[in-house]
């Protein structure tokens, strides 16, 4: 860290509360063509940080598919190695994302997929 100017090497200074979390999603490049999983490691309204498949290049224009969320478009505003800082074009409900994947709504069985208990015998 420098001590003269407060500047990490962690990149960018963040204006969004972070939510700390493991997330596998797909990356794709503003050409279509897939860059692999990511793995996000944390979230905020404005951005994430993950660890890609392969390398990505910073100023690289990305759009990931973020589960409860949908597909996202940003910017990567830093890359080391194969990990990334993307700043997200909109701002982003990130507690969508941590929401469980059904419903919420519990529908009954079909009787088909329903365990059938045998029919009492007389006791």
């Amino acid at each position: 860290m420098d001590e003269d100017h407060g500047i990490s090497d962690r990149g960018p200074a963040r204006s969004s509360p972070r939510d700390s979390l493991f997330l596998l999603a797909n990356l794709t490049g503003a050409d279509g063509r897939s860059l692999g999983r990511a793995r996000i490691r944390n979230l905020s309204a404005s951005g994430l940080m993950a660890d890609c498949e392969r390398h990505v290049a910073a100023g690289a224009r990305v759009e990931i598919d973020l589960r409860g969320v949908g597909n996202v478009s940003g910017t990567v505003a830093w890359s080391r190695d194969n990990r990334i800082g993307l700043a997200f074009d909109e701002a982003i409900d990130p507690q969508l994302a941590r929401k469980p994947i059904s419903s919420g709504t519990a529908q009954p069985l079909p009787d088909y997929l329903r365990l059938h208990q045998p029919l009492g015998r007389g006791r």
